[in-house]
């Protein structure tokens, strides 16, 4: 069949038609899509504008020499470091994987096993002061509605208890402000309260009280609860026993009697603690103080190290050189010479008509000296007196005791006889001075 022209005109005009009504379509588009787009508000953008002019100017402080005097510390911490820990701070920093500073941190490891008496695998440092292991004491072993029992009898019980109510623990207290507990106490208090956890102090700093522990942990075992000792001001001068006194958890700080800087809470967990942590319901609230991540970051779960955070580097090279040379002196030479040294200081005090806060030399730390402020003298004449004429340091009291007392440390490297015969006759100078008989001697 052949076209005509007519037909073949038609079919040219219906193609046509239908290219000219897909360009008009695509023309109609291609206009929306730029209607769209100039209707759009533009995204944000950052400046390419020239920096603001900055407002702060260099601090003129920052442009002098550092000056720092030199103080004989002999307050409740810190202490002094010997000349040891601190060049140990001016070894090259390394990384916090790199292998040798991980055994750094075993050996570290070590002195502690050594000073807190324990076999415990999990045995480590929490990056922070003392606070740092209480807080971590108890944000592992507490979840919502459990029972915690406070043995207070100071300002650290008190502390214990804000922290584990901070966790929506259940807390119980049993209060003996200044006084020792025993353990027929304990064990009525255990009794009534059925707690998970025993939290006591062995030396109250506030109050100069030394808690005696041997027996508590059998106790808690006997009622299912686990025990947790705070030590920050007494490990090192007075005994310990970790595993022989059946502890669960210990903690201290570095600034006390080991006399490195404050930087760091070493912290113990045994099996029986651990096994808590790993049997919890609910996640522990502190990703830094978890001691599933810190055991493995000390390498004391067996399996590699992983990062968890940067630990201070330059502190833990001081710690691993204080715990060189408490090792070297050994527990029972260091703890001899805190009692005697201690004693030395009290009866020096009674000589000058002072007495004691704690009025049982049994129930004294021989760490941290509570001495009660006769009446009518200002306290802190007496400490600024210190330190305006010998730059030496004595402390007010804390918490329950004070205004009370003064608090005298024999910690570490500053517990020596020529440090008690010191405080002594600046102590009689002070007390002239605060009394109108001022007669200054010679030192």
């Amino acid at each position: 069949m052949s076209l005509t022209k007519a037909t073949l005109q038609a079919g040219m005009l219906s193609r046509f038609h239908r290219s000219v009504g897909q360009v008009s379509r695509g023309v109609v588009a291609a206009a929306t899509c730029s209607l769209t787009a100039t209707a759009t508000t533009p995204g944000p953008r950052f400046s390419t504008a020239a920096p603001l002019k900055m407002n702060v100017p260099q601090p003129e402080c920052l442009q002098k020499p550092l000056n720092v005097p030199s103080k004989l510390l002999m307050g409740p911490g810190p202490s002094n470091s010997p000349l040891r820990v601190h060049y140990a701070m001016m070894k090259p920093l390394l990384g916090h994987l790199h292998p040798e500073f991980t055994q750094i941190m075993d050996e570290v490891k070590e002195g502690l096993r050594y000073i807190f008496q324990t076999k415990a695998e999990v045995v480590c440092c929490v990056s922070g002061t003392g606070h740092a292991g209480m807080e971590t004491t108890m944000c592992n072993l507490l979840e919502p509605g459990d029972v915690i029992l406070i043995a207070q009898n100071g300002i650290w019980g008190e502390r214990a208890a804000d922290m584990a109510r901070r966790h929506d623990a259940d807390v119980r207290i049993i209060d003996k402000p200044g006084d020792t507990f025993t353990l027929e106490e304990l064990d009525a208090a255990l009794a009534q309260h059925k707690p998970a956890v025993l939290f006591m102090v062995q030396g109250e700093s506030s109050t100069g009280v030394l808690q005696p522990l041997e027996g508590a942990g059998a106790l808690c075992r006997k009622h299912g609860a686990l025990l947790a000792v705070d030590c920050v001001a007494s490990l090192g001068g007075v005994p310990f026993y970790m595993d022989g006194w059946d502890i669960d958890v210990v903690y201290t700080g570095t600034q006390k009697v080991i006399s490195a800087p404050p930087s760091m809470a070493p912290i113990a967990f045994n099996d029986r603690a651990m096994a808590k942590v790993r049997s919890r319901k609910t996640p522990i609230r502190s990703f830094y103080s978890d001691m599933t991540w810190l055991a493995n970051y000390w390498g004391c779960d067996g399996t590699p190290r992983k990062y968890h955070h940067t630990g201070p580097i330059s502190a833990v090279y001081a710690l691993r050189e204080a715990l060189a040379i408490v090792c070297e002196e050994g527990l029972e030479s260091l703890w001899s010479r805190h009692k005697a040294c201690a004693k030395k200081l009290h009866e020096g005090l009674g000589a000058l008509g002072l007495e004691m806060y704690v009025s049982d030399p049994n129930k004294r730390t021989p760490t941290v000296s509570t001495i009660r402020v006769p009446e009518g003298v200002d306290w802190t004449r007496v400490t600024k007196y210190f330190m305006s004429n010998y730059l030496v340091e004595i402390s007010g009291g804390l918490g329950p005791s004070a205004g009370k007392v003064w608090r005298v440390g024999l910690m570490g490297y500053n517990c020596t006889p020529e440090n008690v015969d010191l405080v002594l006759r600046i102590m009689k100078e002070a007390l002239a001075d605060a009394t109108g008989k001022s007669q200054k001697s010679k030192i």
